[in-house]
């Protein structure tokens, strides 16, 4: 149905039949929040809920971008410098993308595309970097032949981020956007890119994905903030150890940091970050040996330390992973994604799930005011091109 939809809306938008069909999926964090950046490990998968795009190549050097979601459309000229402007929206994040690919010498020429996207917007499952790797393959299979190693697009992307959108953000989005295998989470250490798959088999119980609805954008966030501030601790930590990120720290010294760091909120920054990586090693186990009932506990002691030593929840998500953790039918949740809104995730009983979206859904609108959304999703593999079927 998606792609017939998507392939009706390419038509009516060139008046032609697409040459390429993509799908980029979304993700969502098991476990690791905000250690991507401070080196640490971190526990994500690609999810089947994604962005898909349709593309043919043109004669001149002018990409045309249309999305159905939003109603902005945009050019880019591969004959100007590419400039970060925010009136251009959404059209900033392929922008970036050809930018970066350009400047590390890959051939990119004129296209017309569409895309479209079934993640909810701002909701924390990374819609941006979705779209930055859709459109990175997209160069990859019209201009290059498929030749360019997908941690190139991965950089692209996170260059896209870091440099032309200026959210200081880390690369585990993009990289299990590019590097994902359906039914597998990816365990990847962010200091040295060294990963693996790990089959990802609940048996008997499913992750359902809470939208809260609370939308936002990192970039007008705390995020960067928060960047700064392990930034901040690690400078002065690295006074008295010799580690090259927070996640290199030894859990035993907690008492020592809270001396050297003086800044309560230093401290508690620096202890989110090295028991958050503690536990993605512990939830990797749990997974592997299936004691689903301690990753259940992991979820919510990640929530908790995120609220309480992050602080980048807030009410929304504070209320729904509350009334999720009270159902008798979920071992445990936590917010995924950066926070401040967006998602979240719980661990639930499969043939329970309904019941648990009802009552999880009925507290959350009675205390918020407004309704939450729920998903469930398979796993995905990462960015790939689709069969044009007629």
């Amino acid at each position: 149905m998606q792609l017939k939809f998507l392939k009706q809306f390419f038509f009516e938008t060139f008046a032609a039949k697409p040459e390429h069909l993509f799908f980029s999926p979304s993700r969502i964090n098991i476990v690791g929040e905000h250690i991507d950046y401070n080196g640490g490990k971190v526990f994500p998968c690609a999810i089947q809920i994604g962005t898909y795009g349709a593309a043919r190549k043109r004669g001149d050097n002018v990409i045309k971008l249309v999305s159905k979601n939003f109603s902005h459309y945009g050019e880019i000229s591969l004959n100007e410098e590419i400039l970060y402007q925010e009136e251009h929206q959404w059209m900033n994040y392929p922008m970036g993308v050809v930018r970066s690919l350009k400047e590390r010498g890959y051939s990119v020429g004129g296209m017309d595309i569409v895309v479209w996207g079934n993640i909810p917007n701002g909701a924390g499952l990374s819609s941006s970097a979705s779209l930055e790797l859709l459109i990175g393959e997209m160069i990859n299979q019209l201009y290059n032949d498929g030749t360019i190693p997908k941690m190139e697009l991965v950089y692209a992307g996170k260059d896209t981020e870091n440099k032309f959108i200026g959210l200081q953000s880390g690369i585990m989005d993009q990289f299990v956007i590019g590097m994902g295998r359906k039914d597998n989470a990816v365990l990847l250490d962010t200091n040295t890119l060294d990963f693996k798959y790990v089959p990802l088999n609940l048996h008997e119980y499913t992750f359902v994905i809470m939208n809260t609805n609370k939308r936002r954008e990192l970039k007008d966030s705390k995020y960067n903030e928060r960047r700064r501030e392990c930034d901040k601790a690690l400078e002065i930590l690295q006074q008295e150890f010799s580690v090259r990120n927070l996640c290199e720290l030894p859990l035993c010294d907690c008492e020592k940091y809270k001396k050297l760091l003086h800044e309560e909120n230093l401290y508690k920054r620096v202890y989110h970050v090295i028991f958050e990586n503690q536990r993605v090693y512990l939830a990797m186990h749990a997974i592997k040996e299936n004691r689903l009932s301690d990753l259940g506990k992991l979820l919510s002691e990640s929530h908790r330390s995120l609220k309480e030593y992050y602080e980048v929840t807030g009410k929304e998500l504070d209320c729904i992973v509350n009334a999720a953790q009270s159902h008798a039918d979920c071992l445990g949740a936590r917010m995924t994604g950066a926070g401040f809104g967006g998602c979240a995730i719980a661990l639930v009983k499969k043939d329970k799930t309904d019941q648990f979206i009802q009552e999880v859904s009925k507290k959350y609108t009675s205390e918020i005011g407004y309704e939450a959304e729920f998903l469930i999703s398979g796993i995905s593999d990462s960015v790939h091109e689709l069969p044009v079927v007629e």
